[in-house]
């Protein structure tokens, strides 16, 4: 129970984080309207360690925040049985969900301002910047298997131990990191519930001239973080990671 207290409230703070960076940037008249991708990719990594610091502190000692990270525990095993890596992932979901009405209220003035609807859907979910399923499945495999193959090779014994509070910062910095490199094609999801949860939001606020939530892509960033959730696993464990 505490430990999934932890990931709801882990993962509305990661999305209060992220998708309320993201809104700075594209709401029309927010102070931080136009201020570009540097700010988001930092906005975003600041709000990893957010997260993960607010579920540590309240009994979630994995702070996954990330279903595709809780499905490569679930394959390590010893973590989580099927039942709890299920639950785990539902409680992440509407955690977003949660983290995306803050944000909405937020900013409450700015969305009837805001004329484009792409821009109010991209607060809350990501988009292709060219839009071919197969090459964004494929872009956010890779970049979900980088994130778990680079968790992999933080966390590993061979790196040594990893003083107390110090992991929360590393996993934000890969995830600014991962945000500058392949963040171009998709936007980053590599995470089912940060795009799923606030898009599920976007669809049921009462978001001033809001558009299509866009469903025709919504499996690309559930389906392809999964997958490559998976290939790092397998791959980690062929090569002897972990």
């Amino acid at each position: 129970m505490t430990n999934l207290l932890g990931e709801f409230l882990g993962t509305a703070v990661l999305i209060v984080f992220g998708a309320g960076v993201v809104a700075n940037v594209l709401l029309k008249d927010s102070k931080g309207q136009g201020s570009g991708w540097i700010v988001i990719t930092t906005g975003w990594a600041l709000a990893v360690f957010a997260g993960v610091f607010t579920a540590v502190s309240l009994g979630a000692p994995q702070a996954d925040l990330n279903c595709a990270v809780t499905l490569a525990k679930y394959l390590r095993g010893g973590i989580y049985t099927l039942d709890q890596a299920i639950m785990t992932m539902v409680v992440q979901t509407v955690g977003a969900i949660a983290g995306s009405v803050v944000v909405w209220l937020a900013y409450l003035p700015h969305w009837e301002i805001t004329e484009d609807p792409g821009l109010k859907l991209g607060v809350f979910a990501t988009g292709p910047a060219v839009r071919d399923l197969k090459a964004n499945l494929l872009t956010e495999i890779i970049a979900t298997f980088m994130l778990m193959f680079s968790f992999f090779a933080l966390f590993s014994p061979a790196v040594g131990a990893i003083p107390p509070g110090v992991g929360p910062y590393l996993a934000g910095m890969v995830i600014f990191a991962l945000g500058l490199s392949l963040g171009g094609p998709t936007g980053y999801a590599m995470n089912p519930a940060r795009d799923l949860g606030p898009r599920i939001a976007h669809a049921i606020l009462p978001i001033a001239g809001k558009g299509s939530s866009d469903w025709g892509y919504a499996w690309v960033p559930v389906v392809g973080p999964f997958v490559g959730a998976a290939i790092a696993y397998v791959f980690a464990k062929a090569i002897g990671l972990i």
